[in-house]
C-alpha cells in the first residue's frame, strides 16, 4: 500500500522498484498534480480516498488490498519498496507478526532535527506503553492483512502507524525491526516537513498512547 498526496515526480521512481510480482495499490488522497494518472499509467492499482489523513489512505489501501501479506510503504522515494522482501518472508515463515523498518538517514536533509526528535520522543513512550523495544514509527511494514483488519484501527490522521503497533503489542503480536537505509524525499512532506507538521504528527500519536488497551482484541 503506497498513501499518496501529490507524489507524480516521485511515482515512476517508487513504482518501478515494487518487487516483481506484487501488486502495486497507490491511494491517492486527492492529489493534484496527475499522479493517480501516472501511478495507473505505470501499472499500479489506483485507489481514491477522500478524506484526507495519512491513516485515511492507509487504511483505504489496507481495505482494498487482498493478499495474505502486505506491505506499506512511503510514496516520496524515501524508502525502497524492494526492502520489503525479507520483511515478507520473515512475516510468511513464522517468524514475526509484524516487521517494521527503522529508518537510517542516509544523504544531507534525508530527516530533518525536528522530525527525528519527535520520533524519538513518540518511541520512547512507545516504550514505556508497551515495554517493545522499538526505536522508530516509520511506514515501512509488513503484516497479514486479515490479523491487520481484526486489530480495529480507527485513527485515520498521523497516528496511524503507532496505533498499530500499540495495538499489536496489546494483542502479543512478536514485532522486530530492521534498519533500512531512509533517503532524501521528493518533494515536499506533507506531515513532518515543517515544525508545525511535526507537532501535529506527535499530538495525534500522543493520543493514541493515551488509549486503554482493549479487552478481547484479537491475537494474531
Amino acid at each position: 500500500m503506497l498513501p499518496c498526496l501529490n507524489e507524480a515526480e516521485a511515482l515512476p521512481w517508487v513504482l518501478a522498484r515494487i518487487p516483481s510480482g506484487w501488486r502495486a495499490v497507490v491511494v491517492d488522497n486527492g492529489s493534484t498534480d496527475g499522479s493517480a494518472e501516472v501511478a495507473r499509467g505505470l501499472g499500479a492499482t489506483v485507489v481514491h480516498e477522500q478524506r484526507r489523513g495519512f491513516g485515511a489512505a492507509c487504511h483505504a489501501g489496507l481495505s482494498a488490498a487482498t493478499a495474505d501479506v502486505v506491505c506499506f510503504c512511503d510514496c516520496d522515494a524515501s524508502l525502497d519498496p524492494a526492502l520489503l522482501i525479507p520483511f515478507v518472508r520473515e512475516v510468511r515463515a513464522g517468524g514475526a507478526d509484524l516487521v517494521l523498518g527503522r529508518r537510517r538517514p542516509r544523504g544531507r536533509g534525508a530527516w530533518p532535527a525536528h522530525a527525528r526528535a519527535g520520533n524519538l520522543a513518540l518511541a520512547l513512550m512507545l516504550r514505556r506503553r508497551t515495554g517493545l523495544r522499538v526505536h522508530d514509527l516509520g511506514p515501512l511494514r509488513a503484516a497479514r492483512r486479515e490479523a491487520l483488519l481484526a486489530l480495529d484501527l480507527t485513527d485515520r490522521r498521523s497516528g496511524y502507524p503507532l496505533q498499530m503497533v500499540v495495538r499489536a503489542a496489546d494483542a502479543g503480536w512478536r514485532i522486530t525491526e530492521h534498519d533500512v537505509p531512509y533517503l532524501p524525499r521528493t518533494g515536499a512532506s506533507k506531515v513532518t516537513g515543517t515544525w508545525r507538521g511535526t507537532w501535529q504528527a506527535v499530538r495525534d500519536m500522543s493520543r493514541v498512547l493515551a488509549e486503554a488497551p482493549a479487552a478481547g482484541r484479537a491475537a494474531r
